[in-house]
């Protein structure tokens, strides 16, 4: 019969149009200050970093961001310029700008997502930096 399929590994190329998508899904969770969909992109035992604390585990980083959630204008935005993901296809790479609520550029990020099951990444790491 055919070959089986790999069991995780979506191809490289495959994966980094799903990465860079759901980098975008998630940042525009902020937009539309919907944190519901926020926490869907996180993995359950996502870590982010807030200068020298981490946040460790799914509900803490959604609780550390419902902040950013509160007012009607979302108080920063952020999009993938580079997105890089393994040849094992399991782990990604995605980095950009941060901007405030004007467009001017805060920073950067960088995120690292993981295949948790087909063509479904979520995000297990995420840095900040000026």
């Amino acid at each position: 019969g055919p070959p089986e399929p790999e069991p995780s590994a979506t191809p490289a190329a495959e994966a980094r149009v799903q990465v860079e998508s759901a980098e975008r899904a998630f940042a525009r969770s902020m937009a539309d200050r919907d944190h519901a969909a926020f926490m869907s992109f996180l993995s359950d035992d996502a870590m982010f970093f807030s200068g020298e604390v981490a946040f460790r585990g799914k509900q803490a980083v959604a609780d550390g961001w419902k902040p950013f959630f509160d007012g009607e204008t979302a108080p920063f935005s952020w999009e993938p310029r580079q997105v890089e993901v393994l040849e094992s296809g399991l782990l990604a790479l995605s980095s950009g700008p941060v901007l405030d609520a004007d467009g001017e550029q805060l920073g950067t990020f960088t995120s690292i997502w993981r295949e948790e099951s087909p063509g479904e990444w979520r995000v297990v790491f995420d840095k900040g930096c000026d």
